[in-house]
């Protein structure tokens, strides 16, 4: 055995008979998610009934979740993912609207009291100390406020630096394991639509500007529209590859920022093995919890913080759905609005709404109503800028009737005299 005595060593079979019916479970996700701990306990639903999985997005754990076990699992969803919007849509789980930046206070404040934590570390330095890796968003607040954690250790685990250090003896059950982690490549190809965003997006960046942003071909596109750039700093939630080539460069070299000079700072990372392998042991990255990096008052400290998120649609008024379509729960609140307001209080700060003007469809994602049921994650106050591939609308300000004007100037032509007539219905009554 690898570990000191006083780790208890056992197979995942053995680990995850600890958890017991009605229990709560957090379970690790993203890159890090303990595949074989979920694969394990998943395998022994026949005993369990009404486990409550609390997580984040995390990758290939299907099985937990899955009709024939609906009886013993139970997902309560702080962030809705592949592997759980089914059941959540099915009335298998639920979901907790909160900010990503709130959710370790569910655990620091027992409001979401947390039986067992299930986790993946790297191995223990000579001190002792293993690292939660890519990951460190809300588990290290999960696991210490666990009352058992079982923790995956896997030597294929970046050790990453800042809050995600956890010591040996804080963990009580240790599997080992040595299997590669789960990489997302995000390989949809940049097309002219978004091309055009990224351009617009880019033109709204000045050097020296600090950026959140996250992983899709949209990113991908702003990132690779800004090679002309000088000092770009990273203050962002988390990161994929789209960073690499930037870095590389020294784009972004991070030199203007106050908080983390010098450093990326991000809650979590997801992406290449080549990420990875760039992160693992690097002291030019700072992975830190959520309610550190995710709060609005850190973040504005930064210059010219451009946050730059999506929408699945967005109203005349300039209301955000992000989060559903309609009452189907597709992923989470997140960090848009953590980011949208620090964003939005840093000093020569942009907040930015960007998103095609149309979906795969056909359809227009900017409507005069948002669909019924639809959450709102980041109100028309908050709401500066909106981008497509068909300009630029600025609503900070703007009267309803304003910004309703400047939003159909960057619709998809095709839908332009529907909302037109949509706005005339609503603010020329006669």
């Amino acid at each position: 055995m690898l570990y000191t005595t006083h780790s208890k060593v056992l197979t995942a079979e053995q680990a995850v008979s600890y958890v017991q019916s009605f229990n709560r479970v957090f379970l690790q996700g993203g890159a890090s998610t303990p595949l074989v701990l979920a694969e394990a306990l998943a395998a022994q639903y026949e005993r369990l009934r009404q486990v409550e999985i609390v997580c984040l997005s995390t990758l290939g754990t299907n099985a937990l979740f899955e009709q024939n076990k609906k009886d013993s699992f139970y997902t309560n969803a702080l962030f809705v993912s592949a592997p759980n919007r089914r059941a959540i849509h099915e009335g298998r789980g639920d979901y907790i609207p909160i900010f990503l930046s709130e959710i370790p206070l569910l655990f620091k404040r027992n409001i979401l009291p947390i039986d067992v934590a299930m986790v993946h570390v790297s191995p223990p330095d000579t001190h002792g100390f293993c690292s939660l890796g890519l990951n460190v968003d809300i588990s290290i607040s999960a696991l210490k406020a666990a009352k058992l954690v079982i923790a995956q250790i896997n030597p294929q685990m970046p050790r990453t630096h800042g809050d995600g250090f956890v010591h040996l003896r804080d963990l009580d059950i240790v599997v080992e394991v040595d299997h590669s982690l789960p990489t997302l490549e995000y390989s949809a190809e940049i097309g002219e639509c978004e091309k055009a965003i990224g351009s617009h997006c880019a033109s709204l960046i000045e050097d020296g500007s600090t950026l959140q942003m996250g992983i899709g071909v949209i990113p991908n596109a702003v990132l690779n529209a800004l090679s002309g750039h000088k000092n770009l700093g990273i203050h962002t939630e988390m990161f994929s590859d789209g960073i690499l080539p930037l870095l590389a460069s020294g784009v972004i070299n991070n030199s203007c920022k106050k908080k983390h000079r010098r450093k990326v700072a991000t809650a979590f990372a997801l992406g290449s093995q080549a990420l990875y392998d760039t992160v693992n042991d690097n002291p030019n990255f700072a992975f830190l919890e959520t309610d550190y990096v995710n709060d609005v008052y850190v973040i504005k400290k930064n210059p010219k913080v451009v946050a730059i998120n999506s929408a699945i649609e967005i109203d005349l008024t300039g209301q955000v759905c992000a989060d559903s379509i309609g009452t189907f729960q597709y992923s989470g609140v997140g960090g848009q609005m953590d980011f949208m307001r620090g964003a939005a209080l840093s000093e020569g700060g942009k907040p930015i709404i960007a998103m095609a003007a149309c979906t795969k469809n056909g359809d227009s994602k900017i409507v005069p109503f948002l669909k019924e049921g639809a959450g709102v994650v980041s109100t028309r106050a908050h709401v500066h800028y909106v981008v497509t591939e068909y300009g630029v609308a600025y609503l900070y300000g703007k009267s309803l009737k304003q910004r309703a004007l400047a939003l159909i100037q960057i619709a998809a032509p095709q839908h332009q005299s529907s909302l037109l007539d949509a706005y005339k219905e609503r603010f020329e009554k006669k």
